[in-house]
């Protein structure tokens, strides 16, 4: 079927991925490679980081709950030292936001589909609120109380973007939260390389987002 909507991830997509920022803590202090990501996938949905991004627990108080569930799987970390990590990788990439602007002239509906997190203060957002206007809808983890890869915020997306699922594409770095989204009916992009995702969606739309 024809696509008529876009859903883009922004961490790993849009922007830069937090888990390079993980990736590159765990090198510097000697960690072995993915430890805190296999911490994270132990703990589960009752987990901190689950937590965190169902807004349960703000980025301050996310720190002690989840150093905790790194040490139980054999893991010191500091917390407040990784969402420093996360915050300062945390840059747009401007081939993303040209495709975003370009798909958005040809009247697709455009959307963002983040798992994110809550700060404690005023500026309590993690994402910067330009660029949250490149987008038609902005679907947070945060705000609606639930996170990929639960197949109901991909439900709520798509009734945002006002886009039936199989008319819907969806980029994401993470193969896990892939899965639902094609399980629903949603066409997929894995993104490993922006340039080749990019070039993927340019394919699948017949609309050229690179050049």
């Amino acid at each position: 079927m024809t696509i008529e909507g876009v859903l883009f991830d922004m961490g790993g997509v849009v922007m830069e991925s937090p888990l390079h920022a993980i990736a590159r803590y765990e090198r510097a202090r000697g960690l072995p490679a993915n430890a805190i990501n296999r911490a994270v996938a132990a703990a589960g949905e009752h987990g901190a980081w689950a937590r965190l991004e169902r807004g349960e627990l703000t980025a301050d108080t996310f720190c002690d709950p989840f150093e905790a569930d790194c040490r139980a799987h054999g893991v010191e970390v500091s917390g407040a030292a990784i969402m420093l990590a996360i915050a300062e990788a945390g840059v747009a990439r401007p081939i993303m936001l040209e495709a975003i602007r370009r798909l958005r002239a040809r009247r697709f509906r455009v959307g963002a589909l983040t798992n994110n997190w809550r700060r404690e203060g005023p500026q309590d957002d993690v994402i910067p609120h330009a660029l949250k206007g490149h987008f038609d809808v902005f679907i947070e983890s945060r705000v609606v109380g639930l996170r990929k890869p639960d197949p109901k915020i991909y439900v709520l997306a798509c009734r945002e973007l006002g886009v039936p699922p199989e008319r819907t594409a969806f980029l994401d770095d993470i193969g896990g939260n892939l899965k639902p989204a094609r399980a629903l009916g949603m066409t997929t992009i894995k993104v490993d390389d922006p340039h080749q995702a990019l070039a993927e969606l340019s394919t699948l739309l017949g609309l050229d987002l690179l050049n």
